[in-house]
């Protein structure tokens, strides 16, 4: 009798667990792109899953809709997402070496450019082209704008590895970002340097040639081991291509876990002083608990209770400065009133002006009630 309540039981449960892996399997997926954005209403769809690994770079979905606007306008959108923000810029920078724009830009999403008839830009892990079918291509801004607010903002930034180049403000316009690269040997331009570069994926790259002929590259490594291996086997290549008279880098210099790289600059001291312009940001993380954690507190408590003594004390000293000048204005103008009514008074005395009291009776009496009045 047990085991046949325990049977039935299970079945109910394999029978729930069943529904609910069903019902989960066939709802469909999120949609990146809304129904409208502002004045535009869209009119097809078309989505694409990707089924890639975590580690690669291969996006995990592509979404393209058409949107028709008020006016007859037509616009294509289409939004590929990634698993990191990384990959979303690198995608731009990517995208941007084949077009001709004016320059990378804050204005759309996190950055991206712009053209006569498309806007492309990356936000959070979303990596989007808006695209101009038929009509004023002006809208595609209100447009472009309208999306990126229903973005999420992930990180909110570029890669930190894009700001540690020289003037980052300018070499943003052109830069072209490596994220996880494990060859590079696949970049953008070919130099033998970068043969005896091992990286195992554990590295990413930057390349900007905002600075007239010469070009700047930057390799971080995430671990000090693979910068230290590198480093030793860049030098020995650099060396070997001075023997065979093969063009080397103008200046290159390990600076913290990055391998700096100046290419055709025109001479050592041009590429010197790009390289000085490059600094390292270490960061310490603890992996398990901090063991400074009690001095970090102590640190803490003994500034904040120095800030709550020094606040007492000025707010003691503001309060007394402000008594005592309210105090002595009261007073000041008490003074005066009464200066006053005493120059206003006439008083008659024969004391000098001093009041005088008649213990002695010899002051004359003032009052004629209280005089004799004469016998006949």
């Amino acid at each position: 009798m047990r085991l046949s309540r325990v049977i039935v039981l299970l079945s109910i449960l394999l029978g729930l667990v069943s529904s609910t892996w069903a019902d989960t399997t066939n709802s469909e997926p999120v949609r990146l792109l809304p129904a409208t954005i502002g004045k535009f209403r869209q009119v097809s769809f078309a989505n694409q899953t990707q089924t890639s690994p975590p580690s690669t770079a291969v996006p995990v979905a592509i979404e393209t809709a058409e949107y028709s606007g008020s006016n007859g306008s037509r616009v294509s959108i289409t939004i590929t997402r990634f698993r990191q923000d990384a990959q979303a810029f690198e995608q731009l920078t990517q995208a941007a070496a084949e077009k001709d724009h004016s320059g990378l830009m804050r204005e759309f999403g996190t950055a991206g450019y712009i053209t006569n008839s498309q806007i492309v830009f990356f936000k959070g892990p979303n990596f989007v082209r808006v695209k101009n079918l038929k009509g004023d291509p002006t809208n595609l801004k209100d447009l472009a704008h309208g999306l990126s607010a229903t973005l999420d903002n992930g990180e909110g930034d570029i890669p930190v590895l894009v700001k540690h180049l020289p003037d980052p403000e300018n070499a943003l316009k052109n830069v072209i970002y490596l994220n996880s690269i494990a060859d590079l040997r696949g970049m953008p331009f070919l130099s033998p340097v970068f043969e005896v570069v091992q990286t195992n994926g554990n590295a990413d790259a930057v390349i900007s040639p905002w600075y007239g002929s010469s070009r700047v590259v930057i390799v971080e490594y995430h671990t000090p081991q693979l910068a230290t291996e590198n480093d030793q086997r860049i030098i020995a290549r650099i060396h070997e291509m001075w023997k065979l008279g093969q063009p080397a880098p103008t200046g290159y210099r390990r600076v913290g876990n990055y391998s700096v790289f100046v290419f055709d600059a025109p001479d050592e001291q041009t590429a010197k002083q790009l390289i000085d312009q490059v600094h390292y940001e270490q960061v310490v993380q603890w992996l398990g608990e901090n063991p400074n954690i009690l001095k970090e507190a102590e640190r803490r408590y003994v500034n904040t209770t120095l800030g709550v003594l020094i606040t007492v004390v000025k707010a003691s000293g503001y309060a007394a400065v402000l008594c005592l000048g309210i105090g002595g204005l009261i007073g000041g103008l008490l003074f005066s009133y009464r200066r006053s009514q005493q120059k206003n008074v006439t008083a008659f005395s024969d004391a000098g002006g001093m009041l005088r009291l008649n213990l002695d009776e010899l002051s004359a009496e003032t009052d004629p009630s209280r005089l004799l009045r004469e016998r006949n």
